[in-house]
């Protein structure tokens, strides 16, 4: 019984290997093939999740004699090894590598510019998307077939990596290339929460009416792009999606790989939607500790809250942190049980109101003019509100109701692009 289990799995797998173009899902409405339909049946057995990268029998035919572009970072692996590596050693002729924000190897801080340079390992020319320029250019496509994009995303509208993502898209699309997508689960997947961008705080950390957790692997998202007309010209990108095998947006997702430097664990990659609000504040997210995005403080909060913590300059992570050497008083939310964002699927925003309550000089708190490592408060929330309602002490539930009708809109809207 078990060898013929065996050798049927063997036989579909060799099946596999052997698909066309056709076979690889692309749109929003795939065309059903039976050799997909057994090949997913054997995953369900075996109970496994499979990113798209890891699932190379769907995709290297489709690779096979073309010249390789990848949008890659330390997140695009295969079991431990970089899928730069793993292809290389499959015969796939990679011929530029294209990093992001941090870096192809990541090892940049956030916001510090990358230039373009040759990876030490492989030798590949590495292009910059976060120096001289955001998008791949005419003579950077030249000489590439296929652009493939794998990067691992967190499901947040000011996380960089899904307006990378779009930029790509639109190179893509003014250059007549194909775009491969190998598909991630997005940890934060499992709600959509936060108040849609207002078009007039279009930035570098959002670009689209989309709320702050969008419920959507950078797949769908790619769908939405093209379906929504948000790409640059209303231009469409031809793309094909390698799907995540045995996956739904409600499975917690444990990154096997930190997606950038500061968000180095499972708790601060849950938490990130909240705090990451407090980059627009006068008080520290744990920049410049090894447990950022978990912790909250500032040196004006002391007599006010026992816990306490001192920024230092972390190379790679922080360099210039703020409140750098300097005793900050608040919050520790290391051990903070995130089943409680997991099972309510709100951003909490009491941790926002509360230290502003507690900050003694409340015409400073949202006041980025005092230093180049706070943000523009309004910007990361996507609305000019927030910040109002905060200051004129509005109640959670209160500030909530304003994001409505937009963000059951967003909902409704969303829908047209899920995948899983």
């Amino acid at each position: 019984m078990f060898r013929f289990r065996y050798l049927f799995i063997a036989v579909v797998t060799l099946i596999a290997f052997k698909l066309s173009a056709q076979q690889i899902q692309t749109g929003r409405n795939p065309v059903p093939d039976p050799r997909n339909i057994k090949i997913e049946s054997i995953d369900k057995v075996r109970g496994k999740l499979r990113t798209g990268a890891e699932q190379t029998e769907l995709y290297l035919p489709y690779l096979k004699g073309k010249r390789i572009g990848m949008v890659v970072n330390p997140t695009s692996v295969i079991g431990s090894t970089t899928v730069v590596d793993s292809l290389l050693a499959l015969g796939v002729k990679i011929v530029k590598i294209f990093g992001p924000e941090h870096g192809f190897r990541g090892d940049a801080s956030a916001g510090i510019h990358v230039d373009d340079s040759f990876d030490a390992k492989t030798g590949i020319p590495a292009i910059s998307l976060y120096g001289k320029h955001n998008k791949p250019t005419k003579e950077d496509l030249a000489d590439i077939d296929l652009m493939i994009y794998d990067i691992q995303d967190v499901g947040v509208r000011f996380y960089t990596y899904i307006n990378t993502l779009q930029h790509v898209m639109e190179a893509c699309a003014d250059n007549n290339k194909e775009l491969l997508i190998l598909d991630r689960p997005n940890p934060n997947g499992f709600y959509v929460d936060g108040p849609i961008l207002d078009p007039k705080l279009k930035s570098g950390i959002g670009i689209n009416p989309i709320p702050i957790t969008h419920g959507l692997t950078i797949a769908e998202y790619a769908q939405m792009l093209n379906g929504e007309e948000w790409l640059a010209n209303k231009v469409k990108c031809k793309i094909k999606v390698i799907k995540n095998a045995n996956y739904n947006h409600t499975m917690p997702y444990i990154l096997p790989v930190k997606p950038s430097p500061n968000l180095n664990t499972a708790q601060s990659i849950l938490l990130y939607p909240s705090l990451c609000l407090f980059e627009g504040t006068i008080i520290s997210q744990g920049r410049g500790t090894y447990f950022p995005f978990t912790i909250l403080g500032n040196p004006d909060l002391k007599g006010k809250y026992k816990f306490s913590f001192v920024p230092k300059g972390i190379k790679g992570m922080s360099e210039t942190p703020l409140h750098m050497n300097k005793e900050c008083y608040g919050i520790d939310l290391r051990q903070y049980n995130i089943n409680k964002i997991r099972k309510e699927g709100k951003i909490n925003l009491s941790w926002l109101i509360e230290l502003y309550n507690a900050y003694p000089y409340k015409d400073k708190f949202f006041d980025f003019k005092q230093s180049n490592q706070m943000g523009n408060f309004d910007k990361l929330a996507g609305t000019y509100d927030l910040k109002q309602q905060i200051i004129a002490g509005k109640s959670e539930q209160e500030i909530r109701q304003s994001w409505e009708p937009g963000l059951s809109k967003y909902k409704l809207m969303r829908k047209k692009y899920l995948l899983y």
